[in-house]
């Protein structure tokens, strides 16, 4: 009989599995891991209430104690959140060393015993890559199917030469009804699958970070499984990665597909992740619009179309070609051409435009200033007579303006000399065909030139910042001269200790921590030291750029498949990906689709082989029911019949076309367009019209991808 506190609440029809011989080892184990995860709960409880409270002062301290407090708290979280379904099931050693428990996180008791080894660890390896041709040294393995904090069902897999599992063969199964589970109902969000990664999926997670590793797959192979996965084992493996909060950036294709899998990588234990769309990465994104015209959108597609955002920066930062006479109370100066070079040339490589202002106009003081050194004039008052200099100041900001990124881009669309100047490969038809009436009527074609004109000029307040910030400091130091002059000249003890104040070290500690109030930090600036972009295939050349610049180490894992490339993929992962910039490059492939049921794929593989006869389309391991077409008048019908039969999952309506209100309004169905259904998965597919979404290459990816978005059932009424 089942104890009561048994995590174990299988159903009838498999009371087989309920016997105590084969569940007993692991009851007593869940009983070591639910008092271990009371006290250890306990405990982070009260050091995250202690580093909050922690009194530290401004910079490293700071840094360090905000990462613990974050640290602490996402442990905490994850702990309240899964209890005992942290654990994802365990190994048997076949040298009889004795089960091991594999967890999201790890667990060690009070005593030092090891409960749960986490899930990214080398010991945890065997769980998912072991097969029946490389056992890993595995002699069994068991996986938990939990629901709502209980084991519902469990599967066993022996790999000894016998054939049995090191206890009984009662639990022994074909992996039938596991395989089964993959297509169990969808919800909102992606479910949890970590204790489902097979062997060739948890092979590319594991793969080292150097380089580009290129995840290619066609649908339901576990490409965007592998691509969170993958960023949360990186952050636990690689030192390099998982030093700095916030050091990933995943990309994905859409918003509904960020919300989709929004759940997954806090699921892991891992908050830190940050997550966007290419609309993300510039504050204009969210409101852009497609382009309208093709040609338009592959002229502003190029990487060289990104390369002309210096040549318009440039342009910005040009010497006077003439010299300045400015009057002093003390003497006329001369302000050379020669002087005017060498202070623009002062700024080091990669100074953004704004931000290097300050440095030249701090450069241009210094050369007249130390031109004119031991003149007849108070210490200081030339440089401050300098800097106060009207005409000085308005020929220097007009070599050197303070710019607004929107209107060096705006201007490329505005001014076709200006174009022509900074893109002199363009024709003269092609300058005119860039140009338009609003040059602020953003498009998404225009988010790589945003990106790399806000990366190239900085933030325009930041030269005001440092020059506010200046002064704040020579008015603290003013004032501590003042007040330490007072208080040496009123010391009449017999030391003189007041005289100790004008040492250098005790005017640093009296200084104080005055700071004029910085910006916000950008999250998605970057740097970042590893990048996921999943449906990759859909970049341009000039979009790959906006992601180049934010890592440096050119760390990627690259997710997606040339067959669901909406505007065509003839070039080679490699090919493609060496000509925008990046290096090291290794491919991996996906071949086995677990998603979606063969009689989809059956349906869907002659689609896309039509226009691309090499597509990569992938085998399925799994049945479903036979695929159904009809009319568009049955549309209404066929939700409603299979929302009544079916109590859970969802179901999605694709089209280009309108649809009811009566067919948007129902609950568990959602109604996209083709390009919004990427990366996305339902229960119920219902295809409408397949054939107006469109012809050539473009059309006949959006029906492939459509069609394969179904885990279970596919309609399709034209």
């Amino acid at each position: 009989m089942t104890p009561a506190n048994s995590p174990f609440n299988l159903p009838e029809n498999l009371a087989a599995k309920a016997r105590h011989a084969l569940i007993a080892a692991d009851e007593q184990h869940f009983d070591l891991i639910a008092s271990t995860l009371a006290s250890t709960a306990s405990q982070l409880g009260e050091q995250l209430v202690a580093a909050r409270r922690e009194h530290v002062r401004l910079g490293q301290a700071a840094v360090e104690r905000d990462v613990e407090v974050r640290r602490l708290a996402t442990r905490l979280r994850t702990l309240e959140r899964f209890g005992l379904d942290l654990c994802l099931g365990r190994i048997d050693p076949a040298d009889g060393s004795g089960p091991l428990y594999i967890g999201r996180l790890g667990l060690t008791d009070s005593e030092g015993n090891r409960l749960l080894t986490d899930w990214r660890s080398p010991a945890a390896e065997p769980f998912f890559g072991a097969t029946h041709a490389n056992a890993m040294g595995l002699a069994g393995r068991r996986r938990y199917r939990w629901t709502r904090g209980n084991i519902t069902d469990y599967w066993d897999e022996a790999f000894a030469l016998d054939g049995t599992a090191p206890d009984s063969t009662a639990a022994l199964e074909d992996l039938s009804a596991f395989i089964a589970s993959l297509g169990s109902a969808r919800s909102d969000s992606m479910r949890d699958v970590l204790g489902t990664i097979a062997a060739d999926q948890d092979a590319v997670i594991r793969a080292p970070a150097r380089g580009t590793l290129v995840v290619d797959g066609g649908p339901g192979t576990g490409k965007t499984v592998v691509a969170l996965h993958r960023a949360a084992y990186l952050i636990y493996s690689d030192p390099r990665i998982g030093r700095h909060q916030g050091s990933v950036l995943f990309v994905g294709p859409h918003q509904p597909f960020l919300n989709y899998v929004a759940d997954v990588l806090p699921s892991l234990g891992e908050e830190g992740v940050r997550t966007a769309t290419l609309r993300h990465l510039v504050p204009e994104g969210t409101e852009t619009l497609p382009e309208r015209e093709p040609n338009v959108a592959r002229l502003k597609s190029t990487a060289a179309m990104v390369s002309a955002i210096e040549s318009a920066v440039r342009f910005y930062e040009q010497p006077p070609a003439g010299a300045l006479s400015i009057e002093t109370p003390w003497a006329d100066l001369q302000v050379s051409t020669g002087d005017w070079a060498e202070a623009f040339a002062t700024p080091g490589p990669g100074t953004p435009h704004n931000e290097a202002r300050t440095e030249v106009w701090e450069a241009l003081l210094d050369i007249l200033e130390e031109r004119h050194n031991g003149g007849d004039f108070p210490e200081g008052a030339l440089r401050q007579a300098l800097a106060r200099h009207g005409e000085l100041a308005a020929t220097f900001s007009q070599a050197w303006p303070l710019l607004q990124y929107t209107d060096i881009v705006g201007d490329l669309w505005r001014v076709p000399a200006y174009l022509r100047l900074c893109a002199p490969w363009l024709s003269r038809a092609e300058v005119e065909l860039l140009q338009r009436e609003d040059p602020s009527a953003w498009t998404v074609a225009d988010l790589p030139l945003l990106g790399a004109a806000r990366l190239r000029l900085g933030d325009p307040e930041e030269s005001r910042r440092k020059l506010r910030q200046a002064a704040v400091e020579r008015s603290g130091r003013e004032l501590m001269d003042r007040v330490v002059g007072d208080l040496i000249a009123a010391d009449d003890s017999e030391l003189l200790v007041m005289t100790m104040l004008r040492g250098d070290d005790m005017r640093e500690r009296l200084g104080g921590q005055d700071q004029v109030p910085g910006a916000e930090p950008d999250a998605l600036a970057g740097p970042f030291e590893h990048i996921v972009v999943d449906e990759a295939q859909e970049l341009t050349d000039a979009q790959w750029q906006m992601l180049l610049t934010r890592c440096p180490s050119r760390s990627f894992t690259v997710v997606g498949d040339r067959a669901q490339a909406r505007h065509g993929f003839a070039e080679s992962w490699e090919e493609r990906l060496a000509r925008v910039g990046l290096g090291s490059i290794s491919l991996a492939r996906l071949g086995v689709n677990y998603r979606t049921p063969a009689e989809v794929m059956d349906a869907a593989g002659p689609v896309i082989r039509a226009a691309l006869p090499d597509a990569n389309v992938p085998a399925s391991i799994r049945s479903g029911p036979p695929v159904l077409y009809g009319s568009t008048a049955e549309l209404g019908s066929r939700l409603e019949a299979w929302l009544g039969a079916n109590p859970a999952g969802t179901a999605c309506v694709i089209a280009t076309i309108p649809v009811a209100s009566a067919v948007t309004a129902m609950p568990r169905v959602s109604v996209l367009a083709p390009e919004l259904a990427k990366g996305l998965e339902f229960d119920l597919v219902v295809l409408l019209e397949p054939e107006s979404f469109g012809a050539g290459i473009t059309g006949a990816v959006d029906r492939y991808v459509a069609m394969t978005r179904a885990t279970t059932q596919l309609v399709v009424l034209g």
